[in-house]
């Protein structure tokens, strides 16, 4: 082992696992049994010893081969595209749906709830999850559809978004999800780049209770398209849409009459996914998934840092363009868990969604993102919700830093000091998480536990020596749920991740590692600020700022200065009652926290910041308004956020 196989010390810890976590927890009793005393001994064998570790964490997470692996990785191609799992077969949906189906108990079980932004509710057991894939994959079929080509998913979270999505799995198709408020012109770029032949749709959703016309949308991007010869449309909000008989097909009726297929027994490697990233510059990033390096990673990540397992309903705003949607569908259902999908925000059409979600469907684990908890927190003054939600027992967070204001405040106010909050960073490009806490580890505000089994994850410096200082977050190995590739662009997959140090993955995260043992994350290392000589994230200043009491949200970015090289500048939204901002006072809550060098030389009100349409601050595309430089790619903007909130420097 290269990197740090280190965890947090309980000494530091603001919540320490108790004996319900430790006797219910699927890792504690494999730990248990393979002989390992400390989480830091297991991960340092897990990188040390990958062979032993990955037949027996399959074994125990229950991941099933048709036909078994000889050899756990081949690097025939090169180290940066390794094959996984060589020799076997196996198939996501075999694994994740049909062997529920055949359960008796587990195929009554709620496999999909669907908690639409208009209040609608629909819910689909195992059994009848795994009768539409078998139905929805036997017609894919007849159109013509075969292994390996690819087929997009133009959709909200729907239930038939996992029965799409296993479907193609089924048949060995390759899905390509789509974000479901993408615009013509992004959701074409996706489909035209992949090639894909058919694309799944629906009539219309609704986003804060406006109707978003998502067939018209599919329609005009399949114009631009060459590939595309087939359209299924969902029937989602009843509206009339328009028809084209030669292309469109009536997903409840299409497949009437179409012979059983079997489940295509796939090299661990085929494609199971295509989807898309977005960058400032340049076309999206095509991010290779496969059948074993999904299923597995997902298993492992959720399986053993969230312990979930078949009494688990896992509850998140999700969408199925963002890698939480998908990894949802897999991680959890092959637990035999079930998924609460929520489209929508957390405060439409009130600010106890989220809550009333919780009560009514018994959520055990949800997920909150840093921004929805500091919106809310704002909205409601820092209130617990009133709602019966004792059927938690944890939060998860992905996506981006927390401040620590906002997590005590979801950790005490509503958590009752009660629930841990499973932070858990990765990307799209990992298949996952690189670190998470974990339900048997101490936890310390706004941190993680460590780093996930079977990564070698380390914290360099500029020079690509380690440091205790914030760096680069890396992996000095490979991973099973690692992308083999970006799809038809090997040469950007390499610039992109493996050519700044030989041998290393480079993340795009500023990381550090306290002298407590806790891991932190600081930003997009492209979004740092160098200020006084010291190197900066722009989530350690706003987490600063924000324990004003009159500042709701808060993003910083760095801008070039002709004395000082770079200065920082603060955009901020008040709290109702606090305007004007007591500049003073916020300045000084920075000074206090970060030092006086940390203070921006300007803090900006604003109505609102620049976001994408699942919640994230977009610092670069800020900086590039205020700077009046281009602002790239901007297809993942929520329009309710838009870019001319942020003024143009004078």
């Amino acid at each position: 082992m290269k990197g740090r196989a280190e965890f947090g010390d309980a000494s530091a810890a603001a919540w320490l696992p108790s004996d319900r976590e430790i006797s219910r927890s699927r890792l504690a009793g494999a730990m248990k049994r393979w002989g390992y005393d400390s989480l830091a001994k297991l991960h340092k064998a897990s990188v040390d010893d990958p062979t032993w570790f990955w037949r027996v964490a399959l074994d125990d997470l229950g991941v099933e081969f048709t036909t078994p692996w000889t050899d756990y990785i081949d690097t025939t191609a090169g180290y940066e595209f390794p094959r996984w799992f060589v020799g076997g077969k196996l198939n996501v949906a075999s694994h994740c749906v049909e062997r529920h189906a055949r359960d008796p108990d587990a195929s009554k079980r709620s496999a999909v709830v669907y908690e639409a932004d208009s209040g609608a509710r629909r819910e689909i057991t195992f059994g009848e999850l795994s009768k539409e894939v078998e139905r929805v994959a036997a017609g894919l079929v007849a159109l013509g559809i075969k292994s390996g080509d690819r087929v997009g998913l133009f959709i909200p979270v729907i239930p038939e978004a996992a029965v799409a999505l296993m479907a193609c799995a089924k048949i060995g198709a390759t899905a390509v999800p789509a974000f479901s408020g993408y615009g013509p012109e992004p959701l074409a770029a996706r489909l035209r780049a992949a090639g894909a032949v058919a694309l799944v749709t629906v009539d219309g959703t609704t986003r804060r209770g406006k109707r978003v016309p998502m067939k018209e949308t599919a329609d005009a991007a399949v114009a631009m398209v060459d590939t595309v010869r087939h359209v299924l449309v969902i029937r989602n909000d009843g509206s009339q849409v328009a028809w084209d008989n030669s292309r469109d097909k009536d997903w409840s009726t299409f497949a009437e009459g179409a012979d059983p297929v079997p489940t295509v027994a796939c090299d661990p490697n085929d494609p199971f996914m295509i989807i898309y990233t977005s960058g400032t510059t340049g076309a999206p990033k095509g991010i290779v998934h496969s059948h074993a390096g999904y299923l597995v990673k997902s298993g492992l990540d959720f399986g053993y840092a969230f312990d979930v397992q078949s009494d688990d309903r896992l509850g998140w705003i999700a969408d199925m363009g963002w890698m939480l949607g998908p990894l949802m569908i897999v991680g959890a259902l092959q637990f035999g868990a079930g998924i609460v999908f929520i489209e929508g925000l957390p405060n439409y059409p009130d600010n106890d969604r989220l809550w009333s979600i919780v009560e009514r469907n018994k959520v055990t684990l949800l997920g909150v993102a840093p921004t929805a908890a500091r919106g809310l927190r704002a909205a409601t003054d820092g209130a617990a919700p009133s709602q019966d939600i004792s059927s938690l027992r944890a939060f998860a967070s992905t996506g981006e830093a927390w401040d620590v204001v906002t997590w005590h405040w979801l950790f005490e106010d509503v958590g009752r000091k009660r629930l841990p909050i499973l932070n858990y960073t990765g990307g799209t490009e990992t298949g996952g998480g690189i670190l998470s806490n974990y339900t048997i580890a101490p936890q310390a505000p706004a941190s993680f536990s460590g780093p996930l089994l079977g990564q070698d994850v380390d914290v360099l410096d500029a020079d690509g020596n380690r440091t205790n200082e914030i760096g680069e977050l890396t992996v000095r190995n490979t991973w099973p749920g690692m992308t083999h590739s970006f799809w038809l662009d090997p040469e950007r997959y390499l610039d992109s991740y493996w050519r700044r140090w030989d041998g290393i993955w480079v993340h795009g995260d500023l990381a550090s590692i306290g002298e407590d043992g806790f891991w932190h994350i600081h930003g997009r290392s492209d979004d740092t600020i160098k200020v006084a000589g010291r190197r900066v994230g722009p989530a350690e200043i706003e987490s600063a700022i924000v324990t004003h009491p009159g500042i709701a949200e808060a993003a910083v970015i760095g801008v070039p200065d002709a004395d000082k090289g770079s200065r920082i500048v603060a955009f901020v939204t008040l709290k109702d009652g606090f305007w004007p901002l007591d500049q003073a006072a916020a300045a000084g809550a920075v000074s206090r926290i970060v030092g006086k060098a940390m203070v921006p030389s300007e803090m900006i009100v604003v109505e609102g910041l620049p976001k994408t349409k699942n919640g994230k601050i977009m610092r670069r595309a800020i900086r590039a308004q205020f700077l009046g430089d281009p602002a790239g790619d901007m297809s993942a903007l929520d329009a309710a956020t838009p870019l001319d909130l942020i003024p143009v420097r004078s």
